[in-house]
């Protein structure tokens, strides 16, 4: 039997996001409950608010019980290897979802698993939080399709999955990074192969331009903390005002995945303001993730 797993958007084709998206805008009583009677396995590296609160809510309401991990009670290649671990769990659960540093911790756990295995977030990508913004773009602007979306910031895990499913869908991509922080020749590549179309400046004012919504993220992610003072420094220019938001479609709205430090890659009353739909982004996590769950253990039948 074929294992299907979530480890990035790029592996889902158009009309899979679709299912997904749909499912995830079903009622939860509309859901039937295919987790039920089973665990779902979920591994924290890294600590998170969003992520945690919306897969745990969103097993339960699918029937399951989610196990939370921290890091240390198993130690990834540590302890035990990232496979022995992958195995064992397999056959405790329904499903095994890992937020980890190395995208290729849950590379190896889908090789041996024999549960479906969701990337809640790596140093590579962050889907669960792509199929979030989709889900709210397409609620309060249309379909992906018809869409201009602009990146400021650091071309990261997070700008990698938003990208690669605006693409997939057939939108447009621009991205604004400061020199050194994009994406390389070599991604853009990849990511034009995807469908849609993107481009990528290195200047905010030209990516926000004819953009109907307006992404960006922490300049200083976990584990970049040393880099605090350099980065502020060369992100001061990509700082997402109301100076540069009228620089995009007129009734562009804003997001951001959170956290966010008002006063740094958004001003307060962009993040806070009429145009802001980071509440609403930061709810359908759990939508999204209920979606994504029930499309993984047989919704998609």
């Amino acid at each position: 039997m074929t294992v299907s797993h979530l480890l990035n958007i790029s592996d889902l084709s158009s009309d899979q996001i679709t299912k997904i998206l749909a499912l995830s805008a079903q009622s939860v009583e509309s859901h039937k409950t295919p987790l039920q009677g089973q665990g779902v396995a979920m591994l924290f590296e890294k600590p998170s608010n969003r992520t945690r609160h919306s897969m745990e809510i969103a097993v339960v309401q699918l029937g399951g019980h989610p196990v939370y991990t921290r890091a240390e009670e198993v130690g990834l290649d540590v302890r035990e290897s990232v496979e022995d671990v992958t195995k064992i769990l397999s056959g405790y659960h329904g499903v095994i979802a890992a937020r980890v540093f190395k995208h290729s911790f849950v590379e190896r756990m889908a090789k041996v698993s024999t549960v479906p295995v969701v990337n809640m977030l790596s140093d590579h990508s962050h889907p669960l939080q792509a199929l979030a913004d989709a889900l709210t773009m397409i609620q309060h602007l249309g379909e992906l399709c018809d869409l201009t979306v602009a990146w400021i910031g650091d071309y990261n895990n997070v700008a990698r999955s938003l990208s690669e499913i605006v693409l997939i869908s057939g939108g447009r991509m621009q991205l604004g990074c400061p020199v050194g922080y994009g994406a390389s020749d070599a991604e853009l590549q990849r990511l034009r192969a995807l469908g849609g179309s993107i481009a990528q400046s290195n200047n905010a004012q030209d990516a926000v331009k004819n953009a109907q919504v307006v992404h960006t993220d922490t300049w200083i992610s976990m584990g970049q903390e040393q880099e605090s003072i350099e980065r502020r420094k060369i992100f001061a220019d990509f700082s997402v005002t109301q100076s540069l938001m009228s620089d995009a479609q007129q009734g562009a709205k804003f997001m951001h995945c959170m956290p966010a430090h008002r006063g740094e890659e958004v001003s307060a009353d962009v993040f806070d303001g009429a145009a802001s739909l980071v509440i609403q982004q930061g709810h359908n996590r759990l939508h999204s993730a209920r979606g994504a769950l029930a499309y993984l253990t047989g919704a998609k039948q």
